[in-house]
C-alpha cells in the first residue's frame, strides 16, 4: 500500500478495486517521488561527496579551489600542527599560491556561505551563525564587537587544521555586517578555552585552565 492509498478514508478503504484504482493511478507518482528523493539526499551538504560537492559549490557560489598560504598546510612528519589529521596532501597545482580543499574543508566554507547569504546582518546573531559552521562543536567560535567599525572573532575548543586556518585567515569563513572589518581571529594554542578573566565556561577561562590565543593571520604568514 502507498502513501496515497493509506490516505483514503474508511468509507472506500474496505473497497478492493477501489484501493487497486488508486494503486495504479498513484504510483507513477510515488515511483517519482522516491527516485527524485534519493537524487536529492545525494545533493545534502552533510551527505555529498566529491563532484556532488562541487555541484553545489557552483550554485551556492564558491569554488573547491582557493587562495592560501603555498607553505604550512601540508602534512609533514615533525612538524607540530601538520601531522596526521592536521596537515593537507599538496595537490598539482598548490606550489601556485591556490589549493583544491578537501571536502570537509569545502563543505565547511560552502556552509558558511550559505550562512552568510541568510543572515540578517544583527550582531545579535551572529554568534549563532558562526557556530552554525562548525556543527559537530568540537570548536566554540564567538565574535565580539570592538565598537569602532571592526570585531574579532575567536575560536576555543579544538584548533583547527591547517588548511581550515589558511582559509579563514585569507578571509573565505568572513560573515560580517557591511562596513565591519574583522581585525583578527584569534584561536587556542592548544585544546580548551582562551584565557579570560571573570569568565569560567567553554570558551573563556582563567589561570590554570585557559589556553593562549594565536593570531591565524600571523600563524599563516610565518
Amino acid at each position: 500500500m502507498n502513501t496515497y492509498q493509506q490516505l483514503i478514508t474508511a468509507y472506500h478503504a474496505d473497497k478492493p478495486k477501489y484501493l487497486d484504482t488508486i494503486g495504479l493511478s498513484s504510483a507513477p507518482f510515488t515511483a517519482i517521488q522516491s527516485t527524485l528523493g534519493d537524487f536529492i539526499n545525494k545533493f545534502d551538504l552533510d551527505r555529498a561527496v566529491d563532484s556532488q560537492l562541487d555541484a553545489l559549490g557552483l550554485w551556492i557560489g564558491i569554488g573547491r579551489v582557493v587562495r592560501s598560504t603555498i607553505n604550512g598546510i601540508y602534512f609533514s612528519f615533525d612538524t607540530t600542527g601538520l601531522g596526521y589529521d592536521q596537515g593537507s596532501w599538496q595537490g598539482v597545482f598548490d606550489d601556485m599560491g591556490f589549493t583544491a580543499l578537501d571536502d570537509e574543508a569545502y563543505r565547511t566554507i560552502l556552509r558558511a556561505k550559505i550562512l552568510a547569504n541568510n543572515w540578517d546582518g544583527t550582531m545579535a546573531t551572529l554568534s549563532n551563525i558562526y557556530q552554525s559552521v562548525f556543527p559537530d562543536d568540537k570548536t566554540q567560535i564567538f565574535a565580539v564587537d570592538n565598537l569602532d567599525m571592526t570585531m574579532s572573532v575567536y575560536l576555543s575548543g579544538a584548533p583547527l587544521p591547517a588548511v581550515l586556518q589558511s582559509i579563514i585567515a585569507f578571509g573565505y569563513l568572513d560573515v560580517k555586517p557591511g562596513g565591519v572589518r574583522i581585525a583578527d581571529y584569534t584561536m587556542v594554542s592548544e585544546p580548551g578555552p582562551l584565557f579570560g578573566f571573570d569568565a569560567d565556561n567553554k570558551y573563556l577561562s582563567g589561570f590554570d585552565k585557559g589556553m593562549w590565543g594565536l593570531d591565524l593571520k600571523e600563524i599563516t604568514n610565518g
